[in-house]
């Protein structure tokens, strides 16, 4: 049996633009473009980019919550993409997703006890009496008390709407779980509590994080390994340790100068990018990235360099690896 509870391979998802009084499909948004990465049993994966990179439809994706246009994703050694809606369905319980808005994500019909029981009514795990005693120690193992299961999504505040989306997850056991900025929407102080009940659940129950975010201090908190993620492609992954000391490609380094340092006295020296993200449905020829990179060269704006580099991978022209075979480094 593989080591790797999740295996994307060549993930894509184009949406099509459609123009005229016929719909006509003119051209594609590549929110996400050949994507591959792995994910072990008990690890949590860090996804990383700016806003629009396309890292939340990798997620949804994943789940099927999306269909994915091309690609597969193997859970436990089985393709999720080849599966029918009916095979899917025992594979939901062992594959969950904590949204980045709490209230949103929440029927506000229903109480929080209702919201739960009918989901352990959906997948066969309680009824009754024991479908009551399940919701209550749900809503303690996250920081709640039992009272709170008569209350209305409304009545709670966003820290606390959050945990209620954790133990939604959490109800059906599962062993992977898609973090879509669980912690984005919530003040700092309460940002550090959601984060430790997150750790303490995988050590207690061994779950498995793709964690996805913007706030790169985040990240580097939970993760074991982090993707860097850009207009819908990976350009660099490595483990947390080693991609945080020393970031290879060119749009890590300017995240990572961008993150704030406590110490005032240490300040690190900010790289600006120039010009906008380039749109997903008119990528830029060679690297996606050389319009606003501050080390291209000629070769950038005609080769498009492959995600190479074994341990400490990087889509970069800066290092041989990442030519396509058959074309020499300048």
């Amino acid at each position: 049996m593989s080591e790797f509870l999740l295996e994307v391979k060549g993930l894509k998802k184009y949406f099509p633009i459609k123009k005229g009084l016929f719909s006509k499909t003119v051209g594609y948004v590549k929110a996400v473009d050949d994507v591959s990465f792995t994910i072990k049993k008990g690890e949590t994966l860090g996804l990383v980019g700016e806003s629009g990179c396309g890292k939340t439809t990798v997620g949804r994706s994943i789940l099927r919550l999306v269909e994915p246009t091309a690609g597969q994703v193997l859970f436990e050694g089985k393709d999720i993409t080849a599966m029918s809606q009916s095979e899917l369905k025992q594979y939901r319980k062992q594959m969950q997703i904590i949204f980045q808005d709490p209230y949103s994500s929440l029927n506000p019909r229903i109480t929080v006890g209702g919201m739960l029981t009918e989901i352990l009514k959906f997948h066969e795990l309680a009824e009754g009496d024991a479908a009551e005693k399940r919701v209550e120690q749900l809503l303690e193992r996250v920081g709640l008390r039992k009272i709170h299961a008569r209350r209305y999504p409304h009545e709670f505040s966003g820290g606390q709407r959050q945990r209620i989306g954790i133990a939604r997850a959490l109800s059906v056991e599962p062993k992977f779980i898609v973090c879509d900025e669980p912690v984005s929407a919530l003040d700092v102080s309460i940002q550090s509590q959601v984060i430790n009940l997150l750790q303490d659940l995988q050590n207690e129950y061994g779950i498995t994080y793709l964690f996805i975010s913007h706030d790169l201090s985040v990240v580097e908190h939970i993760s074991d390994r982090v993707c860097v993620m850009y207009l819908g492609q990976l350009v660099e992954v490595a483990s947390s340790t080693e991609l945080y000391t020393n970031p290879k490609h060119p749009y890590t380094q300017a995240l990572l100068s961008a993150v704030p340092v406590p110490d005032p006295k240490n300040k690190s020296k900010r790289i600006i990018l120039t010009g906008d993200v380039p749109s997903p449905a008119n990528v830029p020829t060679g690297c996606y990235f050389h319009p606003r990179c501050p080390q291209v060269f000629a070769d950038c704006s005609s080769i498009h360099p492959l995600l190479a580099g074994g341990e400490h991978e990087q889509r970069c022209l800066l290092y041989p690896e990442s030519y396509p075979k058959g074309i020499k480094a300048a």
